[in-house]
């Protein structure tokens, strides 16, 4: 008994400081040296915090360009997916609430024509980002509501446009809170 308990108590130490001590101080030191000190990368706007980078948050007003719909209301503390299959039936209820807002306050778009992420949540339900395409129909609604000439916004959007990770993975991407941070900063 002896022979068996003596290493597995020394397995069990090692595996504890190495565990409990070293990987967590490694993680906190490469956490540190990431953008942002591993607190995230906030966005300021005329001295203050208005958000953080890579964290979806929603936008009252039509005179914004809209994220995606969130499933954790925009709460980084909870985080998470509606966790509803396709077929659901209050999930495809919820889909269809979403478009018929969509629809009443971009009025002139055809339901074909919305991109699916303005109507689906992403799985973390925090999306930061949307495709070119997802920001470029809202244009229209917002050159009407600010007294922007729409071209002016489109290239306001392809200016805001970030490219594949390193050209090879991912989507093109808009970050919305930048994007409606530029907005603000045009002339109106």
């Amino acid at each position: 008994m002896k022979k068996y308990l003596i290493p597995s108590f020394r397995l069990t130490l090692v595996l504890l400081v190495l565990l409990c001590v070293i990987y967590p101080l490694f993680i906190a030191l490469v956490a540190k040296a990431a953008p942002g000190g591993g607190d995230g990368i906030t966005v300021t706007y005329k001295g203050k915090i208005v958000g953080y980078e890579n964290i979806g948050q929603a936008f009252k007003s039509d005179r914004y360009f809209q994220p995606r719909p969130s499933a954790a209301g925009y709460n980084a503390a909870g985080s998470g997916a509606s966790n509803k299959g396709p077929t659901n039936p209050d999930y495809l209820k919820s889909v269809q609430s979403t478009i018929d807002t969509f629809m009443r306050h971009n009025p002139g778009i055809n339901k074909a024509d919305i991109p699916a992420e303005l109507v689906t949540a992403s799985g973390s339900g925090l999306d930061p980002d949307l495709s070119p395409e997802g920001a470029k129909i809202q244009v229209k609604r917002i050159a009407a509501l600010r007294g922007i000439p729409e071209q002016d916004l489109m290239k306001l959007v392809d200016t805001h446009t970030e490219g594949p990770l390193l050209g090879l993975f991912g989507p093109p991407k808009v970050n919305v809170l930048k994007l409606n941070i530029a907005l603000d900063e045009l002339k109106q």
